[in-house]
């Protein structure tokens, strides 16, 4: 049988070695994947997105290759990217992930993206965004008047913006769909964790969403079509191989047990005793 150490190393070597060494296991990439992907590349250079943040830190294994492999579609097709955080503990993580990304493709703050910052009571600011984005956010996030910043002077509010996407952990896109898209019908999708994916599927039935990424195979499915790589196909890999490493050890630990029951069967000494 295999010791409680030797399994333990097992697993954690099938987890870290897809991380390290590219491994590439096939992924086939749904339809609702796919018509994210479809609705930011027919977008003109130049168009106008809104990113929000919805999410904790506990989520970032998730969250992180989704809205990544988001943000590098933007950058890419020269999209303005307009980003917010509708959850505090999303706020430092958005703003350090829009940071890293846009320097990858020499994006410039304030003329190709900017970052409003936080705001509590997220029906209000869903709301009040829709009449007026400076009424919610008269500053971004570095404190700078959104009326100094020149991406900002044509934007009034979600008549400018082409697609909007929550990048969440929670129920937050269905306030979206209830405040933004019942009113003022932007087009809406969002990136979500695995768990949460089933409850946000209805709205793509009704249209209130174009499309949906769930978890980690939701990223590595945008990352196929996006033919960059990145942290969402390294996740699923590791996952798909310490799957089958324990499909292996369950296995192996079954044919052991009925190999040693046989044997202990066959060599068991008979019983002499006479019957009364």
């Amino acid at each position: 049988m295999l010791s409680r150490q030797l399994i333990f190393v097992l697993i954690a070597l099938s987890v870290a070695i897809p991380l390290v060494i590219k491994i590439g296991l096939p992924n086939q990439v749904t339809t609702e994947v796919r018509n994210v992907y479809e609705s930011i590349e027919q977008l003109d250079s130049g168009s106008v997105m809104m990113i929000s943040f919805d999410h904790e830190a506990s989520s970032l294994p998730e969250v992180k290759p989704m809205a990544q492999a988001i943000l590098r579609h933007c950058f890419q097709k020269k999209l303005k990217v307009i980003t917010l955080a509708l959850m505090a503990e999303g706020t430092a993580i958005g703003e350090q992930l829009l940071r890293e990304t846009a320097n990858e493709y020499q994006a410039n703050y304030g003329e190709d993206y900017v970052f409003l910052g936080y705001r509590p009571q997220a029906q209000s600011a869903i709301l009040g965004m829709g009449e007026e984005i400076k009424r919610v956010f008269p500053q971004d996030y570095n404190n700078t008047s959104l009326d100094r910043i020149p991406m900002m002077k044509d934007i009034k509010n979600y008549n400018e913006v082409k697609l909007i996407i929550s990048v969440a952990d929670g129920d937050l896109p269905v306030t979206w769909v209830d405040y933004a898209v019942s009113r003022y019908h932007p087009k809406f999708a969002c990136a979500t964790t695995a768990v949460m994916a089933t409850s946000f599927y209805p709205f793509l039935s009704s249209g209130q969403m174009v499309g949906l990424l769930g978890g980690l195979k939701g990223a590595a499915e945008y990352e196929i079509l996006l033919e960059k790589p990145g942290m969402g196909q390294k996740g699923m890999d590791a996952q798909s191989v310490s799957h089958l490493v324990i499909v292996l050890i369950i296995v192996w630990g079954n044919v052991v047990y009925f190999l040693r029951r046989k044997t202990s069967t066959v060599d068991s000494p008979r019983s002499t005793a006479k019957p009364l």
